[in-house]
Formats: structure tokens, sequence, C-alpha cells
């Protein structure tokens, strides 16, 4: 099986492309869902990120509020820090065990793996192969506005703590620029996944 990491900048479009490349026929697991699923109350974290961050997180319920965790988070490197470590490790432990099952099954198959941080935390030497998702600075810091709900501040705040993307570039194997329309997008995914069932093939 061929491993690929999928990562890019906050709202660059990995969850179109990793989408896209499941109907095209590879496995793909979102690392961002596998967060939130460790997130849940039962989940593997949730018991050590509520004892580490209080119960001031949780919504009336009794959830993880994701919001309350980001706003706790997001400002101070020193506890994101502390909950990367929390999460991290679970959800890479529990991608490696879907990756494992999916090739047990399909040995010539295509396990991609999207995650926003692959490269900041040294996960992407985990793969065969590493696609970058790029788009215009302007186009990502309005769609992320529109999709987060956070100002045009918080939004750099955010962009700022991640690699910056010329950095990502040169680690990639392929780069796709979804600046364009959707389907501009899709003919570039589907020429990287030509390009992928060549090297399983």
């Amino acid at each position: 099986m061929l491993r690929v990491g999928l990562t890019g900048g906050l709202a660059t479009g990995k969850s179109f492309v990793g989408r896209t490349l499941a109907e095209l026929g590879c496995y793909w697991i979102s690392a961002d869902e596998l967060g939130h699923r460790v997130l849940e109350p039962g989940g593997a974290a949730y018991d050590a990120v509520v004892s580490e961050f209080g119960r001031a997180i949780l919504d009336e319920g009794g959830r993880i509020d994701r919001r309350k965790l980001a706003a706790e988070v997001f400002g101070d490197p020193e506890k994101l820090e502390r909950l990367n470590r929390i999460v991290h490790p679970l959800v890479i432990e529990w991608e490696e065990k879907l990756l494992s099952e999916y090739g047990a099954r399909h040995p010539e198959g295509i396990g991609v793996v999207e995650a926003a941080i692959l490269i900041e935390t040294g996960s992407h030497k985990r793969f065969d192969r590493l696609i970058v998702t790029v788009c215009d600075p302007e186009q990502q810091i309005e769609r992320a506005m529109r999709r987060t709900g956070l100002s045009r501040d918080e939004v750099l705040a955010r962009i700022r703590r991640q690699l910056p993307v010329e950095e990502k570039i040169k680690l990639a194997d392929y780069v796709i620029d979804t600046s364009g329309t959707k389907e501009e997008t899709v003919r570039q995914v589907k020429r990287v996944y030509e390009e992928l069932r060549s090297i399983v093939r």
C-alpha cells in the first residue's frame, strides 16, 4: 500500500482534495475528524483534556466545546503544546491502525491521511509521498473567516502559527493549487491520482 500525506495551510482546500481522492478510489483518513472523535465523552482524550484544562471548556451537556477549548489554547503556545501532546499520539495511533487494516485488505491501495500540521509535527516522514494544498493568500483568509466565523486578525494569528507555505512546498512531492474553480482543482487531483496509481502498479 502507498501511504500518502495530505497537508496545507488553514482553509487551503485539504478536505476537498481528500474527498476527491476518496471518490477516485483512495482510502482517505481525516486527522481532524479523528481528533473530534477522541475528544467526545468516552473518547480516548476526553478525560485527560478535561483534567488538563478544567470543566470550563465543557458545554451544558458535558461535551468539550471546541470553541471554548480553542479560545483557551490558541493564544498560548504552551497550552496548545500541552493539548497536542495529549491528542496527537492518540490520533496517530488510530491512523496507523486504520492504515494497517486497509493495507492488509488492499496491498495495492493508496491510503491518504489529511492533517493540518503534518509537517510541523514531523509526521510527514511516515508517508511515501506528500501532497500540499495551496491557494491565493487573500482567498485563504476569506475562506477561513467564512468557515470558522473568526475575525481577520484571529485567522491571521492561526495562519502565522503554521509553517509558512513556502517551507511546506519544499517538502511536497505534489502541490495542488485550489485558487481556481472546483473543476480546475479536480483536474489537478486526477493528475496526481494517476501518478500515485502508476507508483502502486
